[in-house]
Order: structure tokens, then C-alpha cells, then sequence
């Protein structure tokens, strides 16, 4: 399946199979596509939590008003930011680069983010953004359909995991086997409104 066709067949299932599992490997290569999704400075923010266990999913599912594709989707990952990843070790994030790279870029990395806690938190959620997509069209490819989610209670769920203080959940994204397809689209604005060049 090519890109196209992955984002013209995408959209978003409510109803999935309760009885399949995704392998341990299907999982695994789809994480792996998510971690390459771009990030400012390469600060690699977003954090997956992968949910499988059933209790764990049950009780999420209660904090996300009872929404059955949390518990009946194969997978549940919930997008969560580290809001401090900026800070914690930068010079990770550039390793592999060359030297005249990283004396630029990880200094600049505290400079960008120092004091701005909005700032932070912008740049976590593109990220998280960039990154369910990333997993809804690689899941696609793979034979499986999505749904991203956000009707959820934050402060419950990030409990519920166990959240780092410094970290907040994003939004979740359901990965399964469709019992029913989704709806027709109900409506495309026209081009024309949505996309501007130049200036409004």
C-alpha cells in the first residue's frame, strides 16, 4: 500500500474484534515506525504507552466514557509527552552527529525551551500529533484501522499509568481488526476554504 492510498482508506473505527490479538512482533514494528517521527531539535518527547492488559484497559475504558474501542481494539497506546525531555541528557539526541553539530544544537536546545513551559508543552503535543499519525498510517499499511482519540478524563488516565509528574497525556490511538467499517465522511470542506496562500 502506498501513502496515498493509506490516507485515503484511513479513517476512524469505533468497532473492532474483542477476540484478535496483534503479535508481539506487529507491535513491535509498528512502534518502531512511530519513533521515527520528526521531532523539534530531535528531543524525541513523546512517550507510548503500550496498554495490553485487560484490567489496566477496563478501568481506562471507564475514564474514557465508556468508550468500547478502548477495551476492544487490539492495542490501546496512549501518546503521553515528557514535557522535560529537553533537559534530560540533550546531548543524546545528537550522538551521531558530527562535533561542530552538537556544540551548536545542544546548547541550543536549553536556550529554546528554558523557561518556557508553554512552549514545552506546544512542541509535545505536534510531536505526540506527528507521531499518531505516523502509527494510524503505518497500521494501515499493515491491514489494521485506528481510531485517535481524546474523550477521555487526563488527570484519571495519567494516574492510571503511573505518569511521571513531568509528563501528560496526549491522546490515545486504538489499533485493531474492524467489525464495521467506519460511517460514510460526512463532509469535506472545499479546498478553497481550507487552504490559503500566501495571506488571509
Amino acid at each position: 500500500m502506498n501513502v496515498t492510498q493509506a490516507i485515503l482508506e484511513r479513517r476512524s473505527v469505533k468497532a473492532y474484534d474483542p477476540q484478535h490479538k496483534m503479535s508481539e512482533e506487529e507491535i513491535a514494528k509498528l512502534m518502531s515506525l512511530a519513533i521515527l517521527s520528526p521531532t523539534a531539535f530531535n528531543i524525541q518527547n513523546w512517550r507510548f504507552v503500550v496498554v495490553t492488559d485487560p484490567a489496566l484497559r477496563k478501568e481506562i475504558r471507564a475514564a474514557s466514557w465508556d468508550q468500547a474501542q478502548v477495551e476492544d481494539a487490539s492495542v490501546l497506546i496512549v501518546l503521553t509527552a515528557d514535557l522535560h525531555a529537553w533537559k534530560k541528557q540533550p546531548e543524546r539526541y545528537w550522538a551521531n552527529a558530527p562535533k561542530q553539530v552538537q556544540d551548536y544544537l545542544v546548547p541550543a536546545i536549553g536556550q529554546y525551551y528554558t523557561g518556557k513551559e508553554q512552549v514545552q508543552r506546544d512542541e509535545a503535543m505536534c510531536s505526540c500529533g506527528m507521531a499518531a499519525m505516523t502509527i494510524m498510517l503505518a497500521a494501515k499499511e499493515m491491514g489494521y484501522d485506528t481510531c485517535p482519540m481524546d474523550g477521555f478524563d487526563f488527570d484519571a488516565v495519567a494516574k492510571l499509568l503511573n505518569l511521571p509528574d513531568d509528563h501528560t497525556p496526549v491522546m490515545f490511538v486504538v489499533v485493531g481488526k474492524a467489525l464495521k467499517q467506519a460511517q460514510p465522511r460526512g463532509g469535506q470542506l472545499e479546498i478553497d476554504e481550507v487552504v490559503i496562500y500566501n495571506k488571509f
